[in-house]
């Protein structure tokens, strides 16, 4: 029996964060052709998954990469019909780091992060819940996972996000 997808993602996290710790950055070979398939069934890019190990930290455990793919999961399969889009956002398309959406520095580029996260639109050399996001996430006393799920909830209702935002 296939256990459930949660456990095969904390087992490759565990064994990926055990190949980085011991030195290896070389991050395709972490990954078997099943796990690649696995990956794929969750709507999570090789990369992307990487970026979890890379930037693991007290702010970053597995518990929170486990709630963000669970996010992203839900969404390519009950929004996306397990279909993947075929659009990259990229850094140039973000806004700046010092943009500002009604006075809250950040906000813009993390908001525009996580719809394309949630898509699995983010090029391969953006995070969210890069250092900068995390700043943005500790500093108003909020969750990397929790403001994705507002975002997907708000759709494209950006008054959702700020009230959520605001109060924390």
């Amino acid at each position: 029996m296939t256990p459930p997808w949660n456990e095969t993602f904390s087992a490759l996290y565990t064994r990926c964060l055990a190949e980085y710790t011991r030195g290896n950055t070389d991050f395709p070979t972490y990954y078997s052709s099943t796990d690649l398939a696995f990956l794929s069934s969750i709507g999570c890019q090789p990369r992307e998954f990487f970026d979890f190990i890379e930037d693991h930290c007290p702010e970053l455990p597995l518990t929170t990469a486990l709630l963000v793919a669970a996010l992203r999961r839900s969404f390519f399969l009950n929004e996306q019909g397990r279909k993947p889009s075929s659009r990259v956002l990229t850094a140039d398309q973000l806004p700046l780091r010092e943009a500002q959406l009604e006075g809250i520095a950040w906000l813009p580029r993390i908001l525009e992060k996580a719809k394309a996260k949630l898509r699995g639109e983010l090029h391969p050399d953006l995070m969210y819940g890069c250092g900068g996001d995390r700043n943005f996430i500790s500093k108003h006393n909020l969750h990397l996972a929790d403001f994705l799920e507002t975002v997907r909830r708000a759709g494209d209702d950006i008054a959702p996000v700020l009230d959520y935002v605001r109060s924390m």
